[in-house]
């Protein structure tokens, strides 16, 4: 059995076996089951039937199996399930690698470009990750590139040196070997076990799921990004969500559905090396790797909110797939309504189009300029939004100068808002800056950095929530109260927020 953690212990052979004879899907992600017998491994789910006991190991990832020498296993497509809630949530730095390698870092820059950006030597960085993944990051990295490159295979019509490359590997014949050694057939086997399938719409379309541990609220979640959508770079519309994304190759666009047991997924990307981090954003978003029985089990506890959970189970806090873009939502968010938080991001957005139209396409309007280029933006980058006049801001001076005083510090690189920073070292920075204040620390650590434990007692809302609820409602006193909800206290938040 691999030494590895799940949840805050050292696994155990008895529960993990425990979960796959019962195959409790709540396990999927969390380990992965090989099968020493016939070489293969898969998630705890697996409808096969159970393995003896003398056959079964136990992995922390998918890479440690894969190193082990087995294939994952076709009928229940382990790559496939859900990620670890304990990884996604974790502040440590094995966390924050494992966030920074989903979204595409090492195909990126390299080892050295990762553990620059978690400030350890690679030889540490590998020593951590071996110790609790199973496998160092550039084996996690290639079972990342191992699962895109399944996608591609499946849903696209593209060509095989096409999918190598836009998978993140380094040559066809690494590609080959990898598919080879991790799926047990050759690239062209595995298109053909699954049926050849066009590009929906055409070059840089691609349909997938993006499995989640049941239940989920879906309405919660399009309720929340429904009423803080911006236009030009997000919609909620017949129940899927549409947003523009800024992707590290290129833009993109998706739209999320959710549906029994996955969120269907249509992305466009203009660089198909953007598909593992647009997934990895996607998920984030909806934070579809959370475990929510755990959850509302901790949250149920409590006789206040016992009724809300048992009416909703499995809310979600809804993340986001840019850092800089909720910093500035916070910001021009603070003491203010959600409306008219909104309407003043709409009119910044719409200053930065007429200033774009200023500069690059003199004499073009900004629906013309909407219009040759189609569908939804990214959210503007900081040095853009540094380019936007003062008067194009529509806010306070002191609020605009804070928005200021943040896209200077992220475009001169002394704040990193990615999902994989520092959490700490970043509340403190955002906190130096003028104009942010807990509130807005505490906003960010819940939905930019995946925090699961913030509350944020000083909130309108969450004090009126708490009240309709019969709790608490003074800062302070649910302050004290919420330490009954711990480590879940976010999860708690979106649901004071749903009561208000």
């Amino acid at each position: 059995m691999e030494r590895g953690i799940i949840g805050d212990v050292e696994m155990d052979f008895e529960r993990c076996y425990r979960a796959v004879d019962s195959r409790d899907q709540r396990f999927d992600g969390w380990f992965y089951t090989g099968v020493t017998s016939t070489g293969i491994y898969c998630r705890p789910s697996c409808p096969a039937t159970t393995p003896k006991r003398q056959n079964v190991r136990f992995f922390p990832s998918a890479a440690a199996a894969q190193g082990a020498g087995l294939r994952a296993c076709r009928r229940c497509r382990p790559d496939a399930a859900p990620g670890s809630p304990h990884w996604d949530v974790r502040a440590d730095v094995v966390g924050r690698a494992m966030r920074l390698i989903a979204d595409g870092v090492v195909d990126r820059d390299g080892v050295p470009g990762l553990a620059a950006r978690l400030g350890y030597t690679e030889r540490h960085l590998h020593r951590m990750l071996r110790a609790e993944m199973g496998a160092g990051p550039l084996a996690l990295a290639r079972a990342q590139r191992a699962q895109t490159a399944r996608i591609l295979i499946e849903t696209t019509g593209l060509g095989m040196a096409e999918i190598a490359f836009a998978a993140g590997f380094g040559s066809v014949r690494q590609f080959n070997d990898t598919v080879r050694e991790v799926y047990g057939v050759a690239p062209s086997e595995l298109r053909s076990a699954r049926g050849r399938r066009q590009a929906p719409v055409g070059a840089g379309t691609i349909t997938l799921r993006l499995a989640y541990r049941p239940p989920l609220h879906a309405r919660a979640l399009l309720d929340f990004l429904s009423v803080r959508a911006l236009p030009g770079v997000e919609e909620v519309r017949d129940g899927t969500y549409h947003r523009g994304l800024r992707l590290p190759h290129g833009a993109g666009e998706v739209a999320l559905t959710p549906a029994d047991g996955h969120v269907a997924a249509t992305l466009r990307l203009a660089d198909l090396r953007d598909l593992a981090p647009a997934v990895a954003r996607c998920r984030r978003l909806l934070d579809l790797d959370a475990d929510p029985v755990a959850i509302d089990a901790t949250l149920a506890a409590d006789p206040a909110l016992a009724p809300a959970v048992a009416a909703e189970p499995g809310i979600r806090v809804p993340r986001a797939v840019d850092g800089f873009e909720l910093a500035v939502r916070a910001i021009i968010g603070q003491q203010v309504s959600v409306t008219s938080a909104r309407t003043t991001l709409t009119r910044l957005l719409a200053a930065r189009v007429d200033h774009e139209v200023v500069v690059d396409d003199a004499g073009v309007s900004r629906q013309q300029l909407h219009d040759q280029r189609g569908g939804l933006r990214g959210f503007p980058t900081a040095e853009e939004l540094l380019e936007v006049p003062d008067e194009g801001f529509g806010m306070p001076v002191g609020r605009r100068e804070t928005v200021r005083a943040l896209a200077r510090a992220v475009a001169g690189g002394e704040l990193d808002l990615a999902s994989g920073g520092d959490r700490e070292e970043t509340a403190r920075r955002l906190l130096a800056l003028p104009g942010i204040g807990p509130w807005t620390a505490g906003y960010l650590a819940m939905r930019a950095f995946g925090d699961p434990d913030v509350l944020l007692p000083t909130d309108l809302a969450v004090r009126r929530g708490a009240a309709a609820l019969g709790l608490p409602d003074t800062s302070k006193t649910l302050d004290a109260y919420a330490e009954r909800w711990r480590p879940w206290r976010s999860y708690a938040t979106i649901r004071l927020w749903r009561a208000a």
